[in-house]
Parts: C-alpha cells; structure tokens; sequence
C-alpha cells in the first residue's frame, strides 16, 4: 500500500473537535463556526444567512454541519443561499468536518458552517 501525504497549500484543515469547538490551526473557537480556506471564526448560527451570503462567488458549496446529528436546515435558509448560487449539504458537524478536509485537499471552493457538537 502506498501512502500520499495531503497537502492544504495556504488552507487550514479542521483540526479537530469535540464538546462546544472546532480547532482549525492553532485557534480554537468556541460555538457555532465559519470555516473557509482562508478564516475561520464565530458565526451566528441558522438565523445568520449574511455571513454565508457574502461568500458569493468565492464557494460554491457549503458543508452544514448540524450538531450531532443530521437534521434540515431552515427552508428560508436554504432558499436564500440556493438562490445566490451557493449549494447547501447538511450532515452532522463531524462528517462536515472531515468532508470539508477531503474537499480543501482537492482544492474545492467550499466552506464549512458548523454546530457545536454537545
């Protein structure tokens, strides 16, 4: 078997996560998080659709993590963003978070808006 190490290029990874935070690099954030390859920090959950709108043109999806388990989002949320031509994929916070790294690997336009786990 022949192992290839990933690269991220300028990107951060989610490196990790547990009770209430995502670590990506060196920063922890607490609650509810915004991941693009370039920033990362606190969002204002599934009421805020304006962080993610701003993104236009610079993603082309978005991984929604929902906590611990999967579950809809929002119909208003969703329409907004699908109308700005921003794909929406809900999972649970942790397969967002390593969907997201498999992503960056490949060099996807994604972000990753993630609920805290527990």
């Amino acid at each position: 078997m022949r192992l290839t190490e990933i690269s991220y290029g300028q990107a951060q990874p989610i490196a990790g996560y547990g009770p209430g935070f995502f670590r990506v690099s060196e920063h922890v954030l607490r609650g509810a998080s915004l991941i693009t390859p370039w920033d990362a920090g606190p969002w204002g959950g599934l009421e805020d659709s304006a962080s993610i709108l701003s993104l236009d043109g610079r993603i082309d999806v978005l991984l929604l993590g929902m906590g611990k388990d999967i579950a809809h989002p929002p119909a208003a949320f969703r329409e907004a963003l699908e109308a700005a031509g921003i794909g929406v994929e809900p999972m649970s916070s942790p397969a967002a978070c390593r969907t997201y790294n498999v992503l960056l690997s490949e060099g996807r336009r994604i972000a990753a808006a993630l609920l805290p786990v527990g």
